[in-house]
């Protein structure tokens, strides 16, 4: 096999628990099973759904005290790139479903019993930028709202949305937890790639929100301590939610690399000495941009796991999820562009997952421009007394759906 599994020897030397390895297996074969069924009805098989779910990513960052896992960046990182050798869209929806546990751990207690005190294996979708109104109440707030690309919003018990206070109350961001039975779900989700992760639109009309489902979204960027929380609650939000997302696009691009291999072994043996060389360069320069980024993301989510962290290890995560994507989106496209199908009767694998590495490349969390520029700000700053200049936002931004500016 080309592709690189799961590492639990790495996942001890960061101090986590890994997701079980034969749950994981099993989640990823009803993933590829199905992969094909999820691309064409925008959403993923209740089986894989199921499976996800059983095989701990929506506990994965629980607190403890409701029966979660409390586990590592690292430990997610591998199982959602296993699950993303099978279908990149449900190993974005397992991902999400476990990074949104860990958001829910900044609720309050009351709320948190609220969401997990008959199970820790709540799915939640989240969409964390800021839309809709959030009026106050006696009891806490009315919430009315659109919100855009709800991942697996399908199979979601809670959601997790985000407004702002009004200007007389602090004006601040707030993440409010409503239950998913209390929103309306719009069929908008037409991506090119990532289909099944059905992110289609939510809407919310006067929803009472009461207190202890809400906290500040400024403690979740800043990664605040507070009662409870675990060293894996108390991580900035862009020190480990890059790597995140790129584990389906390593998970993906490992499959095409494979199926690529398998087609090309076959046309090699007729080519000339010459054009036979060229798919050998391929398949080393695309093995290399692969493992590399395997490398880059594993190094990060160590990082993320260490229980200390500096600003600039958080711009340094930021640009290593923009370039770790980069490079397998560069892989992916080099592998597509020679023709060469696993089976040319069969469906186009590779063309498959270059859509869903495409699709990820072009979220706005890993831009390349705002990682970069992030970066440099933290790096100067360090190297001068004299504070560093402001730095413009780049013109051009990707679109959820966008190609990655470089391929």
């Amino acid at each position: 096999m080309i592709q690189s599994q799961s590492s639990p020897a790495g996942h001890r030397r960061s101090g986590g628990h890994a997701l079980p390895p034969a749950a994981v297996a099993s989640a990823a074969r009803s993933a590829a099973v199905h992969t094909d069924g999820a691309d064409r009805e925008r959403r993923l098989h209740e089986e894989t759904a199921r499976l996800l779910t059983r095989a701990g990513f929506a506990r994965h960052f629980v607190p403890r005290a409701w029966g979660g896992t409390e586990g590592t960046f690292a430990a997610l990182l591998d199982a959602a790139a296993t699950v993303g050798a099978g279908c990149a869209s449900a190993a974005w929806c397992g991902a999400l479903w476990g990074a949104h546990g860990r958001f829910a751990a900044y609720l309050p207690p009351d709320g948190q019993r609220d969401l997990w005190a008959a199970s820790p294996d709540t799915r939640i979708s989240a969409v964390m930028s800021a839309s809709g109104e959030a009026r106050p109440t006696r009891d806490g707030w009315l919430l009315s709202g659109v919100w855009a690309y709800a991942s697996g919003v399908a199979f979601a018990d809670w959601l997790l949305l985000a407004s702002t206070e009004p200007v007389e109350q602090g004006g601040r961001c707030r993440v409010f937890a409503v239950p998913r039975a209390r929103a309306t779900v719009l069929d908008t989700w037409r991506a090119d790639g990532m289909r099944g992760t059905g992110s289609h639109t939510v809407v919310v009309e006067s929803v009472p929100v009461p207190r202890h489902r809400s906290f500040l979204m400024a403690d979740l960027t800043s990664g605040a301590p507070g009662p409870g929380r675990a060293s894996c609650h108390t991580v900035p939000a862009e020190l480990g939610g890059g790597l995140l997302f790129c584990a389906p696009a390593l998970g993906a691009a490992r499959h095409a690399l494979e199926a690529w291999s398998q087609g090309a072994a076959r046309r090699a043996r007729d080519l000339s000495d010459a054009d036979a060389l060229r798919l050998h360069r391929v398949l080393a320069v695309s093995a290399d941009e692969i493992e590399a980024a395997q490398l880059l993301l594993r190094d990060a989510a160590q990082r993320a796991d260490a229980g200390t962290w500096t600003e600039r290890d958080v711009a340094r995560n930021r640009r290593i999820a923009a370039s770790a994507v980069g490079l397998l989106a560069r892989a992916v496209e080099r592998l597509h562009r020679t023709g060469v199908r696993p089976d040319p009767a069969g469906p186009d694998v590779v063309g498959r997952c270059r859509r869903d590495v495409r699709t990820v490349a072009g979220h706005r969390m890993l831009r390349r421009e705002r990682a970069a520029v992030d970066y440099a700000r933290s790096v100067f700053s360090e190297l001068s007394d004299i504070p560093a200049p402001a730095v413009p936002a780049p013109a051009r931004e990707l679109t959820p759906e966008a190609p990655h500016a470089d391929i």
